[in-house]
């Protein structure tokens, strides 16, 4: 069977999203929808249609999963619970301190209208979230440590972009070497979110914009910069489409303990990309294939990464997979 996929949202992640779609045999892509005039809006592949938002709820029945690739900071939390009052949907939210009550908005929606709503997939939250949650609980007696970086972060990019003033920017999220040196020791050491990175923005302001208010704006908001040692540096829009269009990103799980003798024990999974939006756009992917599977088994309501059974995200069967994986 065929899994009838749709994007709402075409930045760099439904770019994304579009391409891994074609990588997937088990799927199609019905349409995209944008906010935008949906005649100005080019896609990879000229034959899929665009459509606009407001047009959304007409394919409610052409469409098995749709993927949601707006911005955490305003659009999810608003596109999220409409659509999946819709649809069943995947999405990346990833404000980690507000996964819980946006998790308790999309679980309630979702079961009223009989829909399966996986969130905050990605690498962060995702992928990074499960290694997490498997440090934790073969070493039960230790700690865990996440590092970002260095890399463009799109969340906290996407969050610059919306402070007034700013006509377009960037963020870096760049892990303190000293404190990842510690960590790897086997030291244990307690770490402050600033001791552990620091974030850099590269910011194109609005004409007549004051530096110093955008500066602020920026440097003191919350789950996202106050609690970092942040700069922000001016530059021009030239120099933004020059220097910082490519978006490469990585970064790595240490969970450091030890066993029951005593010995010391360190497990690290890392990731290096090349493109961010379309690793994250290809986890989206593989969640929507799972999220399309959970509803036709009648599991409905929200999910993380957590509540998801990794099978579900391979086209191969359960068979094919313990023969081949196993």
């Amino acid at each position: 069977m065929t899994i009838r996929i749709g994007i709402a949202g075409y930045g760099n992640l439904g770019r994304g999203v579009e391409a891994a779609v074609k990588q997937n045999e088990d799927m199609k892509l019905v349409g995209v929808f944008s906010r935008r005039d949906p005649a100005g809006v080019e896609l990879l592949d000229a034959a899929t249609p665009v459509h606009s938002m407001a047009d959304i709820a007409k394919f409610r029945d052409a469409i098995d999963v749709m993927i949601l690739c707006g911005g955490s900071k305003q659009d999810l939390p608003e596109q999220g619970p409409a659509l999946a009052a819709l649809f069943n949907t995947v999405d990346s939210f990833d404000t980690h301190a507000r996964v819980p009550e946006y998790f308790e908005t999309m679980d309630r929606v979702a079961r009223q209208h009989g829909h399966t709503a996986v969130i905050s997939t990605g690498w962060d939250p995702g992928l990074f979230s499960l290694n997490r949650l498997m440090g934790e609980v073969v070493l039960p007696q230790g700690k865990t440590y996440t590092f970002w970086g260095k890399g463009l972060s799109q969340g906290h990019s996407d969050a610059v972009r919306k402070v007034p003033g700013v006509k377009g920017g960037v963020q870096y999220t760049i892990p303190v070497p000293e404190a990842i040196e510690r960590v790897r020791s086997g030291e244990l050491p307690e770490l402050t979110t600033r001791e552990k990175h620091k974030r850099d923005c590269y910011v194109v302001l609005e004409d007549g914009a004051d530096p110093e208010q955008v500066r602020q704006a920026i440097v003191t908001m919350p789950d996202y910069f106050a609690d970092y040692d942040t700069t922000v540096t001016f530059i021009s829009a030239e120099e933004l489409q020059r220097d910082h269009a490519a978006m490469p990103h990585g970064g790595f799980v240490i969970r450091s303990g030890h066993t029951g003798t005593g010995t010391r024990q360190t497990v690290e999974f890392s990731i290096e990309l090349g493109s961010n939006p379309e690793f994250t756009a290809s986890v989206l992917v593989a969640y929507a294939r799972a999220a399309h599977r959970l509803h036709a088994q009648g599991d409905i309501g929200a999910k993380t990464v957590l509540d998801v059974p990794p099978g579900l995200l391979s086209p191969k069967s359960a068979a094919a997979l313990r023969k081949e994986l196993i």
